[in-house]
């Protein structure tokens, strides 16, 4: 029975070894992702979000570099050195960078542990809850939270934060959120590098952040808008902008026309006024040296 086992360990090993170093030579793209600290639950959810995206493996660190040492390509067996503990591989057609965005969109709410720092304010919200009245009222109060009993179970008066962003986390704001099922955190599988097959190309540290990438390019959309319409750069997003600015500068002008016409019947008024004192004078002299 012994003998029998040893035969088929390296059996098994033989053949994942075998199935890794051939999804290094079909796939596009292989990536290396921490899933320290992630629950087997999650993991499995994870892993459904990714079918027909990704194969995900998870071997002893050993087999993996089995299976890059026996690729023919030399670059990719430089992947070993970035290949720690607690890791997953993935193979994918999509480009690396397309396959962490979709890691973050994987992302599951995680319950919050005592010690963890906040991500952001965590705020209990006003309502119904489902806590009946007992422990959780003095609970609630400890965390400054007003309550009222509605119907037999506790409801919140008014928000209140719990914790700030950037602080620790409670033992007693911990339990709390998990009885009000609040989940402030996400786990996922973190990316740490990957390995373009096609280009041969090593791709380390890769940070994905979509919320801050749409807003910078918005912050920058808006400033070269304003720009555009500043010097008059006439685009399908600056042409409404030009046409508006131009009407306004017309009226604008047309209101000077009036006060310039006014200007000129004053200057005429004068000139008139002048020339027939002239003419007066003219005449009063003419008069006189007739006599």
């Amino acid at each position: 029975m012994t003998t029998k086992r040893n035969i088929l360990i390296p059996e098994i090993k033989q053949k994942s070894v075998k199935e890794l170093s051939d999804l290094t030579k079909t796939k596009k793209t292989i990536l290396i992702v921490s899933i320290k600290d992630i629950p087997a639950s999650q993991f499995q959810e994870i892993g459904k979000k990714l079918r027909g995206k990704a194969i995900v493996k998870v071997p002893k660190k050993n087999l993996i570099f089995r299976a890059l040492d026996s690729s023919k390509n030399e670059k990719v067996k430089e992947l070993k050195e970035h290949i720690k503990d607690s890791v997953a591989i993935l193979f994918s057609d999509l480009d690396c960078f397309e396959l962490a965005g979709e890691l973050i969109r994987s992302k599951s709410p995680a319950k919050a542990k005592a010690g963890q720092e906040a991500p952001e304010d965590i705020e209990i919200q006003a309502g119904p809850t489902e806590l009946v009245p007992g422990p959780a009222i003095s609970e609630l109060g400890a965390l400054g939270i007003q309550i009222q009993i509605e119907k037999g179970k506790i409801t919140i008066k008014e928000p209140k934060v719990i914790v700030a962003k950037g602080k620790k986390i409670s033992q007693a704001a911990a339990d709390l959120m998990s009885k009000l099922d609040i989940k402030p955190f996400s786990v996922g599988f973190i990316p740490l590098s990957a390995f373009d097959t096609q280009e041969s190309k090593i791709y380390l540290e890769i940070v994905i952040d979509t919320e801050k990438t749409l807003e910078n390019l918005k912050t920058s959309f808006g400033k070269s808008l304003a720009f555009a319409i500043e010097i008059g750069y006439p685009t399908q997003e600056t042409i409404g902008f030009l046409i508006s600015k131009a009407h306004l500068h017309a009226k604008a002008l047309e209101t000077l026309k009036p006060a310039k016409k006014k200007d000129e019947k004053v200057e005429d008024k004068v000139a008139k006024e002048t020339e027939n004192k002239q003419d007066n004078t003219s005449e009063n002299k003419s008069g006189e040296e007739n006599k």
